[in-house]
């Protein structure tokens, strides 16, 4: 049962007192009875009439204590172990938190903190916690499960004020390593650098020498310089359009939540990825098995092209919803069921739900964390990297917004299904987890025409380590897409997977482990065939040659308000419990070069000022 005794007893007291009920909008009920209703509704949201799987069939872990650990903000959990459960989930939350939840009506997932941990790693039934808030009264949670992001049975609560104290200095590890330009040698490329830098908030451009040409001082997560001079950037939700001058032209904040990446098409209109949210019903009620379901529903990624309208809107003239093309064979009931594996052009909704189970630190409230953009003028087509599913796929720009949602019209005469996809065939039962040849990749993008290797995509595969099986470094992949008319064919030999067999090109270091980065990071095809490389969780650029020589390498240097000393340590925060790796305090999200005749450059005055670096011996610095 979802609910012990104790829990169901004490919900079912509430919501039989008119002064409870009351009591508990107000914020004046004991936060315990505030988590046990928060709790119930996650069950109640998510709760199949008839499940395949069922989430409940696991008892409850009993016997819930927490004490005070040894230091400030520790606290050790234990329970008993429940036979059948592959995973545990330790949840809290703080009296202060579950007012402020039941005075707004909600926003559990604001207030309410959990961390999954698998039986094997909980063998003695216990797990520490830390950098809780010291001398703060928490109510403490352990639930079952079977697969790590299905829905808990829970126990009963246990309830502790933390030690009184202060917390021990966030822990780091420091990693001292030369900064700026380290390598520029024959037959580097050269060009001009554009990052923006995570720590300090800035964006930088930097010749070959890495000196300084121009810096932007807006917050910027990432941006893009444009052949007029102006540059586009995003932070926040909110896409910005600045002159050279700094002028800010355009600020427009879609109604929803606007990520990861954008582009500027060449009709001056700009493609924006976005992201809506639907609950664990709608969810449910789309074919999706209820063990998988979050409860706080999903999010989904929609890709619209807009108008800017200046200075601060824009019209939205196309709309594309990965929504739309969905297929599952979990539930009959339900309108969408298929047999998925005869339905490549539609999207498996289960699939990256119950890979979420299967990894250290992804969770399924997300459908797809789309975080790659790209359109082809030449095809009229989108290129779209499906991270949690690591596959990319290619949509019909052609279509209408209404065919968009459809599977008919269009120069590819299906609408908004998928056109292609590639990466990982077990997406659409296509093949093992040993076919998969893309790994929670970034920033897939056609070569542009005039480079080598034009028509290719070209691919950030980042690796990541699953329940295990590791796959512990990231790797550059050029495939050749086997374009057929508009569409794209199979593999050879009447295969069920999408060409291509093997990638065209492949980068990886000589010890592979020595370039991995989890998150973040990019790849750019150079005019003279070389490929520039963004390791982002380490903010190190480098460029490397055709057989995987490296002539050119960066480290960036911003690390917070200003820009460290040459030999000063970065600092780099190790990866919390589900994180995806450490991430360097000089991280950068993506970086993109410029040729010295690419026309945005001539709107700047390209006299170096320096390096970002500082030196303590008088060198020439830009700061």
């Amino acid at each position: 049962m979802l609910l012990t005794d104790f829990a169901a007893d004490r919900l079912s007291r509430l919501y039989r007192s008119r002064t409870g009920a009351v009591a508990l909008r107000r914020g004046r009920f004991p936060m315990l009875a505030a988590l046990i209703c928060v709790l119930y509704l996650f069950a109640a949201a998510a709760a199949p009439a008839a499940a395949q799987d069922r989430w409940l069939d696991l008892p409850a872990p009993t016997d819930v204590s927490a004490v005070n650990g040894a230091d400030p903000g520790e606290v050790i959990i234990s329970w008993r172990p429940v036979a059948g459960a592959a995973f545990y989930r330790i949840a809290w939350i703080a009296a202060a938190d579950a007012a402020a939840l039941t005075e707004n009506g909600g926003g559990w997932s604001e207030a309410i903190a959990y961390t999954n941990i698998s039986a094997a790693a909980a063998a003695d039934m216990r797990h520490t916690l830390t950098r809780l808030n010291p001398g703060t009264r928490y109510t403490f949670l352990v639930g079952s499960l079977r697969v790590k992001d299905g829905m808990p049975s829970w126990s009963s609560p246990a309830e502790l004020t933390t030690t009184l104290g202060v917390l021990s200095p966030d822990e780091t590890i420091a990693v001292t390593t030369p900064i700026g330009l380290t390598a520029n040698e024959p037959g580097a490329f050269g060009g001009y650098t554009l990052f923006a830098a995570r720590g300090p908030n800035i964006s930088f451009l930097i010749d070959p020498d890495g000196l300084l040409i121009h810096r932007w001082d807006r917050p910027f997560n990432y941006v893009r310089l444009l052949e007029n001079g102006n540059i586009l950037g995003i932070i926040a939700g909110v896409i910005y359009e600045i002159d050279p001058t700094g002028r800010l032209l355009w600020e427009y904040q879609p109604p929803r939540r606007l990520h990861h990446d954008f582009l500027q098409l060449p009709n001056g209109n700009v493609l924006l990825m976005l992201r809506d949210r639907k609950t664990a019903a709608e969810v449910i009620a789309a074919g999706a098995n209820p063990a998988f379901v979050h409860p706080d529903g999903l999010v989904i990624d929609t890709i619209v092209e807009v108008r800017p309208i200046y200075p601060d809107d824009a019209a939205v003239v196309w709309e594309w919803s990965v929504w739309d093309h969905l297929v599952q064979d979990y539930d009959p009931s339900k309108a969408n069921f298929d047999v998925v594996a005869k339905r490549p052009e539609l999207v498996d909704i289960n699939y990256s739900l119950r890979q979420a189970s299967q990894t250290k630190w992804v969770r399924s409230i997300n459908l797809l964390h789309a975080n790659g953009l790209d359109y082809n003028p030449k095809s009229d087509q989108i290129l779209i990297s499906a991270r949690n599913m690591s596959e990319i796929w290619i949509i019909d720009h052609s279509t209408t917004t209404e065919q968009a949602a459809g599977h008919t019209g269009g120069n590819g005469g299906r609408g908004g299904d998928l056109l292609y996809r590639w990466g990982n065939p077990q997406a659409y039962r296509a093949g093992t987890f040993a076919d998969q040849q893309l790994f929670w990749q970034h920033n897939p993008h056609w070569i542009p025409e005039g480079l080598p290797g034009a028509g290719n995509i070209l691919i950030f595969s980042n690796g990541d380590e699953y329940e295990g099986r590791s796959l512990d470094y990231s790797s550059v992949v050029e495939i050749t897409p086997p374009a057929v008319s508009y569409g794209y064919a199979r593999e050879d030999g009447g295969g069920v997977r999408y060409g291509p067999t093997q990638p065209a090109w492949t980068y990886t270091a000589a010890n592979p482990p020595d370039f991995m980065s989890r998150r973040l990071s990019n790849a750019q095809r150079l005019p003279n065939g070389n490929t520039m490389i963004l390791s982002g969780q380490s903010g190190i650029i480098f460029e490397v040659t055709p057989d995987g020589a490296t002539v050119w390498r960066y480290v960036n240097p911003a690390v917070g308000p200003e820009p460290i000393y040459q030999g000063a340590p970065i600092q780099v925060r190790p990866a919390p419990p589900h994180g995806s790796g450490p991430i360097w305090q000089n991280s950068i999200y993506r970086a993109h070069r410029y040729a010295p005749d690419y026309p945005g450059l001539q709107h700047y005055d390209l006299t170096p000022q320096g390096t970002l670096e500082r030196y303590r011996d008088g060198q020439t610095s830009a700061n």
